[in-house]
């Protein structure tokens, strides 16, 4: 189980809207097929193993990260896959929770006499899947919340000179983040005052997410490098119904999705709706770059699950520009909290990955 969720994360952030699967076959004692979800999310992990095994998978052991998908969509159900090839015994982490499935793989194997199991690693499975399944059971994707800064916790001089604090050893990682995401997403603050392009590059892969981009007013330059290669790569634009038609239309015409969101009562897009509309075209992996208000306020609604951070050995001052922006605290007991997961030396910079402290909600 342990190899088919190594060979599942190979799928993150290239297989949206389905879940990131591993698949391990064995018989007697010896590895006979493997697969993972492919790019755009088919063929299934369980196909492309079984495939792979050909007539070794008839009485063998089926490793997989999650319930085999018993009903008809662009592809046959991999259960039935299953009990075709004569798999005699399955082992499943857990059971998924999409509606279409939730239990009726496992009992269309075991009506076919197929030993089922459950519960190996289940915990290890559900947090390698936490966006299919945020997206299912709360409408929203996983986000991830990056944040890079210096020692005193600033992103910037006070005249705006940012790049770089951290090394490029950092920024690698940084790039190798968005790769394992669905979609990369970012304030109309940043978008306009660091013309990002929000690509993954030198990691020698081809894979993009979608870039996304969250302007009230859509207010954004329609001369940069998202609006430049808004037709090489996606660029999903987030708006509030005050954007002016003409920039709806203008942004439109260079190759961008345009989608409404309601605001909020403090008159900004609201996060949960976003993330909510993310999810509502497939999005189950987010990584969020900023900016400082818009990441305050993805932490004020309790919306972060991962937060990843890059500190460097260079201190800024006050008059430094914070990493994020305004949240109202009064009291620690209502700040979010998140528990410690790793911490490593990064070039000349730490990396810290931090979880949230509670369970998602």
């Amino acid at each position: 189980m342990r190899l088919a969720l190594t060979l599942a994360a190979r799928g993150l952030g290239r297989c949206w809207p389905n879940p990131a699967v591993g698949c391990v076959i064995v018989k007697d004692g010896r590895v006979v097929g493997r697969g993972f979800t492919q790019p755009g999310g088919r063929p299934h992990a369980e196909r492309v193993a079984l495939a792979q095994a050909g007539a070794a998978a008839r009485g063998a052991t089926a490793y997989v990260t999650l319930e085999p998908c018993a009903h008809h969509g662009k592809t046959p159900p991999c259960a039935e896959g299953l009990i075709e090839a004569g798999v005699a015994r399955v082992v499943s982490a857990l059971q998924d929770s999409d509606p279409r499935v939730a239990g009726k793989g496992h009992a269309m194997l075991r009506a076919a006499g197929i030993t089922v199991e459950t519960g190996v690693m289940a915990e290890e499975a559900r947090a390698a899947n936490l966006g299919f399944f945020l997206k299912v059971e709360r409408q929203r994707p996983m986000v991830t919340l990056k944040l890079a800064n210096s020692f005193d916790g600033r992103i910037a001089t006070a005249t705006g000179e940012s790049q770089w604090i951290t090394g490029p050893a950092a920024r690698r990682l940084v790039h190798a983040e968005r790769a394992c995401h669905d979609a990369v997403l970012v304030g109309g603050g940043t978008a306009r005052a660091d013309d990002p392009s929000l690509t993954v590059r030198g990691l020698g892969i081809a894979h993009q997410p979608v870039r996304v981009v969250a302007s009230r007013r859509l207010d954004l330059p329609r001369t940069g490098q998202l609006a430049r290669t808004a037709r090489d790569v996606p660029v999903w634009l987030l708006h509030g119904r005050d954007a002016s038609p003409e920039d709806v239309s203008a942004w439109q015409a260079l190759g961008a999705e345009t989608i409404e969101v309601p605001v909020a009562a403090n008159r900004e897009l609201s996060v949960a709706e976003a993330l909510a509309a993310l999810a509502g075209r497939g999005l189950t992996r987010v990584f969020c770059e900023g900016g400082g208000a818009f990441a305050a306020s993805l932490l004020n609604a309790d919306l972060v699950d991962r937060l990843v951070g890059f500190t460097a050995g260079v201190a800024l001052g006050a008059e430094g520009r914070p990493s994020l922006g305004a949240m109202g605290v009064e009291r620690l007991a209502e700040a979010p909290r998140f528990a410690l997961k790793e911490v490593r030396a990064v070039g000349g910079d730490v990396m810290h990955v931090w979880e949230r402290a509670a369970p998602a909600t």
